[in-house]
């Protein structure tokens, strides 16, 4: 099992997670763990009896921690000493011999990746945010320190981590700051010999576009991905992915339909044996039936994608285990009802999914809600509809 499978089973459950310390300084450490445990700064500082304000600067690196607090700490999380000890382990900073080796450093942050990965889409980007980019400064101190493949591999992973500090911050609603940090992944990349991610971050701009309402930019940045010479299969298939839903939207099912058949043939490529994907989300996950659905929903065939959403989310299988996937394709199915005339089918699905929602705080969850809402509001509504309808706008807007 990935490590970062039990991680986001023990959020989703409230379980205690083990106290075994993840790699990193005591910063990294504080955030990792507050992450596990899905412990807003709030939270954490009630516990641990010590100011919101500390908890930031801990976990930014901005101060280090006194004796005394990190005593708190290790108690708030029952670290058994564990925590004290790392905080006298010495200031921020990479030294050179402090990355001859940089084997380990790059193994144990890939696993503290992929685990933040699993407790962000779990938990949405507040939890996790600060834990990645503490880690992203260290990572970024010790590459010019490391020397031939050493040092491509440490760019190369924070490379990784700025584009998911990147697609975090559009989940917080800052497309500003979203492109700032995938553009940063581009030039890390580089740097650790990787062009890819240069393609890749194209498939990033054309979803920051298409949430942002350019539909005409999203298919450009969409169709510049796929032509980049760095494309591989991988990106390929994103990128048909977001220019199917990109002609969706602006109503021109004949391109749609030549998008998703290129989407389902590249992700055949991939999913044959290829090794996992460098960049974004496992092609694996993306049910081509739910991106037709929501490419029909996109068109305002709302009676085939009702059935299409219908007849894959019935079977859990169909959609990523995470709170994040699971949201967005139930709102997406209960607008397309909405769409057809059900409104009190589509106000129970949107009714039991609104604590998720709120839970997770994502911005492109967000969206989608407000999409509902627009829909929704065509509808005659009975009272409780209405009721909830209001709520779902109230939520919509964050």
């Amino acid at each position: 099992m990935d490590p970062g499978d039990s991680a986001a089973e023990t959020v989703a459950a409230g379980r205690p997670p083990s106290t075994r310390l993840p790699p990193g300084d005591f910063g990294v450490v504080l955030a990792t763990l507050r992450a596990r445990r899905g412990w807003s700064v709030r939270e954490f500082a009630r516990r641990a009896n010590v100011s919101e304000g500390q908890i930031c600067n801990l976990e930014s690196g901005v101060r280090n921690p006194t004796p005394a607090v990190a005593s708190a700490c290790d108690a708030a999380f029952g670290t058994g000493g564990e925590l004290l000890e790392l905080a006298g382990a010495g200031r921020r900073g990479a030294r050179a011999e402090d990355v001859v080796e940089a084997g380990p450093v790059v193994a144990g942050y890939e696993r503290v990746l992929r685990e933040l990965k699993d407790i962000g889409r779990s938990v949405g980007p507040r939890f996790v945010t600060a834990s990645m980019k503490s880690i992203t400064r260290i990572l970024t101190d010790a590459g010019p320190h490391a020397v031939g493949e050493q040092r491509a591999e440490i760019w190369l992973l924070a490379s990784r981590f700025a584009e998911y500090t990147g697609w975090m911050a559009q989940e917080a609603g800052n497309p500003a700051e979203a492109l700032r940090w995938t553009n940063l992944a581009v030039r890390w990349g580089a740097h650790g010999g990787d062009e890819t991610v240069a393609a890749y971050a194209l498939v990033r701009k054309a979803f920051i576009a298409q949430h942002r309402g350019d539909t005409d930019a999203a298919i450009g940045f969409a169709d510049q991905a796929a032509g980049h010479p760095a494309a591989n299969p991988v990106i390929r298939a994103h990128a048909a992915r977001r220019a199917a839903q990109g002609h969706a939207r602006r109503g021109d099912a004949g391109a749609c339909r030549e998008a998703l058949e290129r989407f389902r043939s590249h992700a055949a490529e991939v999913i044959g044996d290829r090794p996992p994907p460098h960049w974004g989300p496992r092609i694996e996950n993306g049910n081509p039936r739910l991106i037709e659905a929501s490419c029909m929903l996109g068109l305002r065939r709302f009676e085939p994608a009702a059935d299409l959403f219908a007849a894959e989310l019935r079977h859990r299988p169909a959609v990523p285990a995470d709170s994040n996937s699971q949201a967005r394709f139930a709102v997406r199915q209960a607008t397309a009802l909405a769409g057809m005339g059900r409104l009190d089918d589509a106000c129970q699905i949107v009714e039991a999914t609104l604590p998720v929602i709120k839970r997770i705080d994502s911005a492109t969850v967000r969206a989608e809600l407000s999409r509902f809402v627009e829909q929704a509001r065509t509808r005659r509504a009975g009272p409780g509809q209405l009721a909830l309808i209001d709520a779902s706008a109230a939520l919509a807007i964050g």
